[in-house]
């Protein structure tokens, strides 16, 4: 099974950054954190990197089921999306797929929320291009 949700659009880096952004809130996602890859390559190991953004994602209403549920799902959350450069003024845009990757927690209630939080992440990367 295929862990992650993705998509490769014609876009500058920022310019994707902001859609994928816009296209989360849409969703009801905010971004809680922003990991600057290539950044942190340089600082620490002195190596270049193409652009590449971890984008931390959290849809507020379901962390609060999820949680509800599963008192450790926080070691899953937030959800995660990248934003890489990639040749040819493209960028590919992946989010987990929540559903393979709650496949490890033994707790079925966490399936119909995982299943809904697919869709929408899977929403936001078909509306990117």
């Amino acid at each position: 099974m295929k862990y992650y949700i993705n998509r490769e659009i014609k876009s500058g880096f920022e310019e994707a950054i902001e859609k994928v952004t816009e296209e989360l809130k849409k969703e009801g996602f905010g971004v809680l954190s922003d990991i600057d890859v290539s950044a942190t390559l340089k600082k620490k190991l002195d190596v270049d990197f193409p652009r590449y953004r971890i984008l931390g994602a959290c849809n507020p209403g379901f962390a609060h089921k999820a949680l509800q549920e599963e008192e450790k799902i926080g070691t899953m959350l937030p959800c995660n999306v990248i934003v890489r450069e990639i040749p040819n003024d493209y960028v590919e845009v992946a989010a987990i797929d929540p559903v393979a990757s709650m496949q490890a927690v033994e707790n079925e209630k966490i399936k119909p929320i995982a299943e809904e939080v697919k869709k929408r992440l899977t929403k936001v990367i078909t509306q990117l291009g």
